[in-house]
């Protein structure tokens, strides 16, 4: 699957443009990113990880916290979201927790898997009306950020790849006619 495709597909699913997308198709670093490397402790990235897992649960397949889909929303921040954006999303870890406190009574990371589906599903329900009112100069929505990020990293990592796909490594000679039958993966 193609960078670009990708990009469309995560577009498609989140209601917007991927946000910091430009610098991810040019495979190349912001260098006007203000926030500097490292400005995620390992708590954040743990934090990370549990939020990408609950949007995609590990099943039958791989889930996003094995595909460590966390070190890979750090890395992206810091390279290709602007300082603005950064600031946002930085920001957004602390209101996802202090949501979660006031629709359950305690953090996150303490949260069952109910309460934590609960949380996501009204933070998207929320970003989804911001998104649909947003002017081009407000903000973006950092939990719009953090689902693009994980369906970004989870789709682009080895196990979303390899269990989610017909995935080929090596590509082999071409067959247009390739049986397909409804229910089977796709080729990529």
């Amino acid at each position: 699957m193609e960078r670009r495709e990708l990009l469309k597909l995560v577009a498609l699913a989140t209601g917007g443009a991927v946000i910091g997308g430009e610098f991810f198709l040019a495979g190349c670093k912001n260098k006007d990113a203000g926030v500097a490397e490292g400005a995620f402790s390992q708590n954040d990235i743990a934090f990370l990880d549990e939020v990408a897992e609950t949007i995609i649960p590990k099943t039958t397949t791989a889930g996003a916290k094995e595909a460590e889909v966390g070190k890979f929303m750090t890395v992206m921040v810091n390279d290709c979201y602007d300082e603005a954006d950064q600031k946002i999303f930085h920001e957004g870890i602390k209101k996802l927790d202090d949501a979660c406190k006031k629709m359950h009574s305690h953090g996150f990371m303490k949260a069952e898997p109910t309460h934590r589906n609960q949380l996501l599903t009204s933070l998207d329900k929320e970003a989804k009306e911001y998104m649909k009112t947003k002017k081009q100069e407000d903000p973006n929505h950092y939990f719009v950020m953090m689902k693009q990020l994980t369906l970004l990293g989870y789709f682009t990592s080895k196990p979303g790849m390899e269990q989610n796909f017909n995935y080929a490594q090596t590509p082999g000679k071409y067959d247009g006619a390739v049986p397909y039958k409804k229910g089977d993966k796709l080729f990529v």
